[in-house]
C-alpha cells in the first residue's frame, strides 16, 4: 500500500512540475500582422489576431517601449482590440 500512496504522490508532483513549466516565447511583431485592421480601423479581430495577441502578451513592454510599435499600442483602437481579445496592454513598461 505504501508502494502505491509514493507512487501517486511522485505522479502529482511530476504533473505540477510541469504544469509550472514555462514556454518561452519569441518576441515577434510580424506574428501580429492579423491584428493590423483592428488596430488601425477598429473592426472586429478575428480569432487568429486575439491567439497571437494572448501568445505574444509577455512581449507588450518591449514593443511599447519600440518606437516603431509604441503608436500602435497608444492608437485608440488599441483598449478596444485589448477588451475584444481578452489581454491587458500594461501601463507600467
Amino acid at each position: 500500500m505504501k508502494k502505491g500512496v509514493a507512487a501517486a504522490l511522485f505522479v502529482v508532483v511530476v504533473m505540477a512540475a510541469l504544469a509550472h513549466e514555462t514556454v518561452a516565447v519569441t518576441c515577434t511583431a510580424t506574428e501580429l500582422i492579423s491584428c493590423l485592421g483592428p488596430i488601425t480601423t477598429g473592426e472586429a479581430p478575428s480569432a487568429e489576431c486575439c491567439a497571437k495577441l494572448k501568445e505574444q502578451q509577455p512581449c507588450f513592454c518591449q514593443y511599447i517601449n519600440n518606437p516603431q510599435y509604441k503608436p500602435y499600442f497608444d492608437s485608440p483602437n488599441a483598449k478596444k482590440l485589448a477588451d475584444a481579445c481578452k489581454v491587458t496592454i500594461p501601463t507600467n513598461c
